[in-house]
């Protein structure tokens, strides 16, 4: 739980009873799952809500031919989709891409939320905005930017969230996709990936060997990608409605 009340502090500050609701709903109902497999299914039934507590997830969609399209990754801190039990079906299919934790948050929980913890509320909605954000954000890499353009925007998405959950160090983290899944959420095919990559590596704007990144200079990268940060909206938006325990 300690990477969403990271995450969510960067927009408000949380009490310690905010805190201790958050901590006993990530131990109450965990289940652990190994990679490459799926948490949920499209066509399933949606029970509860997901937390990412430890490892990488992605939501994708895919066609009867086996063609995948990976529409966002989940990292740890990341809850997939706040109000997912008021729908018959999924939607959409959840897979893990390593090992992962979750926590099941209940409906129970949600509601317990929304009548005592006004702040926590909030910064899920917050949570869920940034979301839908970010897929407006995947969307423009798709239709507008240059395959180099693309890669080094997600990379720099992915660095700065990573950062917020506290699981940077330095300029590296934990970088565990394949070329197969970045070449499923940009669009590109792999021999492309690959090769955008190689262009990545050879302007000195990434570090990827075995399963980390490092990014040297990180305002560097974001200039290549066009990226802006404003999206993810990481200055402490809420901080009018900041605890004071």
């Amino acid at each position: 739980m300690g990477h969403l009340v990271r995450k969510l502090e960067h927009f408000v500050r949380l009490s310690p009873a905010d805190h201790a609701v958050l901590s006993r709903a990530a131990t109450e109902r965990v289940r652990n799952f190994g990679p490459r497999i799926d948490i949920v299914r499209e066509g399933e039934r949606p029970k509860s809500v997901n937390l990412i507590l430890t490892g990488w997830a992605c939501r994708y969609k895919q066609l009867e031919d086996g063609r995948r399209q990976i529409v966002s990754f989940f990292l740890p801190g990341d809850i997939c989709d706040l109000n997912v039990f008021i729908l018959r079906e999924m939607d959409h299919s959840i897979g893990t891409i390593t090992s992962v934790t979750i926590a099941d948050l209940s409906r129970e929980f949600f509601s317990q939320i929304s009548a005592g913890y006004p702040r926590i509320a909030t910064a899920f909605w917050w949570e869920s905005l940034v979301n839908s954000a970010i897929q407006r954000e995947w969307t423009m890499s798709l239709g507008q930017r240059t395959a180099s353009e693309r890669m080094a925007h997600l990379l720099c998405e992915i660095f700065l969230r990573l950062q917020l959950a506290g699981l940077t160090r330095d300029n590296g983290c934990e970088f565990p996709l394949t070329q197969s899944d970045l070449a499923d959420a940009t669009g590109l095919s792999k021999v492309h990936v690959n090769r955008t990559l190689q262009e990545l590596r050879s302007a000195e704007l990434i570090v990827l060997k075995g399963k980390s990144l490092v990014v040297p200079n990180l305002e560097r990268l974001m200039n290549a990608g066009l990226f802006n940060a404003n999206y993810l909206h990481m200055d402490r938006e809420g901080r009018h409605l900041d605890s004071n325990e």
